[in-house]
């Protein structure tokens, strides 16, 4: 289900532009339908009110807790089951000055990472915008989200539509802010297209911050580790990303999957402070979690903290992320395989 059929459904009950945000600011913050001063019956059509049951029932059966799985770290693992009895991940994040939320896109993934679980399966399908923002009006009932990274399960860039449509709705009605809502990608250029398409967009537009999935600097091994990823050179990603960044304002997040003796090494350490030296942007080393079967390892803590001392000296802004809930099987996809979800 898209926004957009919540819109039309609204709409043949009579709804016009104001019962139309009002239902879906409060569906997409967790609240009641009856919340705010005024009365429902002093404000939405008959018909609309009589609906109103049987559509906030729809609403929330777009995802339902399966299960929940807490992590030391003070992060929550969401396994969502949908309507259609497939299941997706959302992950509240650690406890900080901005409560986040990581949603999922899609069910599966088409871009097939070597090092990712939900890579293993191919693409299920695509979810809905609504089914996007169900993940965050769900776990709104959990605590409070200020932010939301659509770095889950899926490639945002293959569900492009749907993705802008929830990102617009967050940014608008969802009360979220713009440099708070954080698109992750792979990198594509359909994707590029349409941000730069934003540059220039009236004031008020929704424009999210940009999270780019590098991983290496070396355009054979990224093409090893993302086998059906766009095949655009690294200084290609980084030159779109830089041009969005700047016109927006937000530097761009290059993610990096720390693989031992794969990709830190002192030679990735130098390309990166090359390509990225007077960029707009930061850089978060990801150390890797293991996924069972797969031939990949974290390095080192130390050697992770050597690597972001050494870009620091060298100019690039580097962040050393703990990955969230790596007891509770925090790899994306991970929990949805581990419990057979169909």
């Amino acid at each position: 289900m898209h926004i957009s059929d919540i819109r039309q459904r609204l709409r043949r009950l009579g709804a016009s532009a104001p019962h139309e945000e009002r239902v879906l600011r409060l569906w997409a913050c967790a609240l009641p339908q009856d919340s705010g001063r005024r009365r429902l019956e002093d404000f939405l059509p008959q018909a609309l009110r009589a609906e109103l049951p049987a559509l906030c029932a729809d609403l929330a059966a777009l995802a339902r807790l399966q299960s929940e799985h807490a992590g030391e770290d003070g992060s929550a693992r969401l396994l969502l089951a949908l309507a259609d009895g497939q299941a997706v991940e959302a992950v509240l994040l650690p406890p900080g000055r901005t409560p986040g939320l990581c949603v999922s896109t899609q069910v599966g993934c088409a871009v097939g990472c070597r090092f990712c679980m939900t890579g293993q399966g191919g693409l299920v399908r695509q979810l809905g915008s609504a089914e996007i923002v169900a993940q965050v009006a769900l776990a709104r009932t959990r605590r409070p989200v200020a932010k939301v990274v659509f770095m889950g399960m899926g490639e945002p860039a293959h569900n492009l539509g749907a993705v802008m449509e929830a990102i617009e709705l967050l940014g608008t009605l969802g009360g979220i802010g713009h440099k708070n809502l954080v698109l992750s990608t792979v990198g594509d250029t359909r994707l590029f297209e349409r941000l730069h398409a934003l540059e220039h967009a009236a004031p008020g537009t929704v424009k999210p911050a940009l999270a780019l999935s590098l991983h290496t600097t070396k355009a054979a091994l990224r093409a090893e580790l993302l086998p059906r990823a766009a095949r655009l050179e690294p200084a290609e990603l980084v030159a779109h990303s830089e041009r969005y960044a700047r016109a927006t304002g937000y530097p761009t997040q290059y993610q990096w999957t720390l693989l031992e003796g794969v990709n830190d090494g002192d030679d990735e350490v130098e390309a990166i402070a090359g390509l990225l030296s007077g960029k707009y942007a930061v850089m978060n080393l990801i150390p890797y979690n293991a996924v069972p079967g797969l031939p990949f390892a974290r390095p080192r803590w130390e050697r992770a903290a050597q690597m972001a001392r050494t870009l620091h000296r060298r100019g690039i802004l580097t962040k050393l992320r703990r990955s969230a809930g790596q007891d509770v099987d925090a790899g994306c996809g991970q929990l949805r395989a581990r419990t057979g979800a169909a």
